[in-house]
């Protein structure tokens, strides 16, 4: 596996996104997904990401399970920021500094570790200063409870805000074939900055793999039945562009999957993809990946056969849209 560095912080050039072990795609399988996150130490992953809201809590229990005995493989990150209590309620986002003081604290000890390496804010909070959330982050890593900061869905103004107080080691990201829109401003600012991104949904929720062709087919508490890609007319046109992205794929001898990786990967090398599952052999084969490097007449025929303005439907619904770019 090889490593990239996230304005100094070393990791696998792929992560794992863990959240879909515990929340939002479905019934859980907490041996599946261990064993999951033991093939992904096996096999050179180093960054597992998770969050505080993932399950509520209980994602971030797995992850803490499953790595004991291994913390020093691990590039561990987690999020605090959308406050959720334990029944699921979500309150909202929360970037108070005595909040982020009491997350942290709690991420460690359901993390089971001394130290987060990447402890991002998940969403900005709109009512707090971004000074004020990160004056209390910054003093995170000073206490030795954090080793790197990064921030999550911020927009470029607040990013440099940030920064400002505290290095951002990473700016985590949707980012996928479906979704480019951090490429006008976004995607110069990182890098202006010396900032990683972190590229979560580099799938889009497994709809680039042709892993869902069915909206009905998903089971009652998926999260994509309600999203605007996956809704009838636009799961349709959306799946067109991934029939030509599986022609593509078939000529290269591997799986849409795998050119939507890759295709993210040569973007820079400053961003590393975290796709999710909760499966070993969707572990195994977004691994492979990493060994597919695309020519500039393939990345280009990629990019003819599913350009993003054909692209139907928004990634997330209004409600959830209108926490991000903050």
């Amino acid at each position: 596996m090889h490593h990239r560095l996230l304005a100094g912080l070393e990791v696998s050039v792929l992560g794992l996104g863990c959240m879909g072990m515990s929340d939002m795609y479905g019934a859980r399988d907490d041996a599946e997904s261990a064993a999951t996150i033991h093939r992904a130490l096996d096999g050179g992953v180093t960054l597992l990401d998770t969050a505080d809201m993932y399950g509520p809590f209980t994602n971030e229990r797995l992850v803490g399970r499953a790595i004991a005995g291994r913390r020093s493989q691990v590039v561990l990150a987690t999020k605090f920021g959308i406050e959720r209590l334990e029944d699921g309620t979500v309150k909202g986002v929360n970037g108070r500094p005595e909040y982020v003081r009491a997350a942290c604290d709690a991420s460690l000890r359901r993390l089971c570790v001394e130290h987060i390496d990447l402890y991002y804010q998940h969403r900005v909070d709109p009512a707090v200063p971004i000074e004020e959330t990160w004056g209390a982050m910054a003093e995170l890593v000073t206490a030795g409870k954090v080793r790197h900061l990064g921030i999550s869905e911020a927009a470029p103004q607040t990013l440099r805000r940030a920064h400002a107080v505290h290095p951002v080691a990473a700016g985590q990201y949707e980012y996928s074939l479906f979704t480019r829109d951090i490429e006008e401003t976004l995607l110069p600012t990182l890098r202006e900055l010396g900032i990683g991104l972190v590229a979560y949904s580099p799938i889009s929720r497994g709809l680039l793999g042709g892993a869902v062709t069915d909206r009905k087919a998903l089971a009652p508490g998926d999260a994509r039945r309600g999203a605007p890609r996956f809704q009838e007319v636009s799961l349709a046109a959306n799946l067109s562009l991934v029939a030509e992205l599986q022609k593509l794929a078939a000529e290269l001898g591997v799986t849409a999957a795998q050119v939507s990786l890759a295709w993210v990967l040569a973007q820079g090398p400053d961003i590393v993809p975290v796709p999710g599952t909760k499966r070993r052999v969707y572990l195994d084969e977004n691994i492979r990946a990493a060994d597919l490097e695309l020519t500039a007449q393939q990345l280009a025929a990629i990019e003819e056969a599913v350009p993003a303005s054909a692209v139907a439907g928004a990634r997330y619904d209004e409600a959830r849209m209108a926490t991000v770019n903050l």
